[in-house]
């Protein structure tokens, strides 16, 4: 199993996770938490999932980690990672182009670079 979850953004390596990080009782408690939250639903690429999938909610957090990243917020940034790690053990990357005001991102299962 990969090590690293790495974030590439527009082609660069913006970010890389230790996946090996540990997740102590209260950060895997705010997994749980988020999980609860998406249970009301979520919006992904413009359209409202009243009952969000796995794959879902993932693309959902993996948003948010970029945002995070964006606007270099450490909790947001460590919150998604750890969340990502711990629900898709065999995420590689996340790949992501912008295009102006727009975002189009991949979760990547099969490759490392």
């Amino acid at each position: 199993m990969p090590t690293k979850l790495r974030v590439i953004v527009n082609g660069n390596e913006v970010f890389q996770y230790d996946k090996n990080t540990r997740h102590p009782g209260k950060q895997r408690e705010i997994f749980d938490n988020m999980d609860l939250d998406m249970d009301a639903g979520i919006e992904l690429a413009g359209d409202v999932i009243a009952s969000p999938d796995k794959m879902q909610r993932a693309q959902y957090v993996a948003m948010s980690l970029l945002y995070a990243i964006q606007m270099n917020r450490d909790s947001l940034i460590s919150a998604a990672c750890g969340y990502l790690a711990t629900r898709l053990p065999y995420l590689k990357q996340i790949r992501a182009a912008e295009h102006g005001d727009e975002v189009t991102m991949d979760l990547i299962f099969n490759e490392e670079t």
